[in-house]
């Protein structure tokens, strides 16, 4: 079972999610700065029968999206460990579960907003949020002190 949040749990997490989350976002950029450069070389290749490329600039340039991936991987595990759900890593766009009135439901954060404002069930998603209003904070749980 996921852990639950309470909002004040969720907001605490906020700066470091927020950290994780722009590092990812820029890893995630390089990523496909690198597989677009390699894509670049087999068009090449493809195109003119075989041309010579520069194998060092080739294999460079799979290191770099290697080890982005790696990177990416690592930072995208980190957030997950915290309990937080990545949506879109696009947008920055991350669920943390909870309890509201008996059924599990999301508190849901993007990149770049100063807190948590949304929540939303788990089958409505980002277009079904909804603001957190005092009927949410008197009645949403996270887990509870074991």
């Amino acid at each position: 079972m996921s852990k639950r949040f309470t909002l004040a749990e969720a907001e605490s997490l906020i700066p470091n999610v927020d950290r994780l989350l722009r590092q990812a976002v820029e890893l995630k950029s390089g990523y496909a700065n690198a597989a677009r450069k390699i894509d670049s070389f087999q068009e090449r290749i493809a195109l003119m029968g075989g041309v010579i490329v520069d194998r060092g600039k080739v294999q460079e340039a799979r290191d770099r999206r290697d080890d982005a991936a790696a990177s990416l991987r690592s930072l995208i595990e980190q957030v997950q460990e915290l309990g937080c759900l990545i949506k879109d890593l696009d947008i920055g766009l991350v669920d943390f579960p909870t309890t509201f009135r008996g059924r599990e439901v999301y508190l849901c954060w993007k990149l770049g907003e100063p807190s948590i404002a949304y929540w939303h069930g788990v089958d409505e998603g980002f277009a079904g949020r909804k603001a957190i209003d005092q009927d949410f904070r008197e009645h949403h749980e996270g887990d509870r002190a074991q």
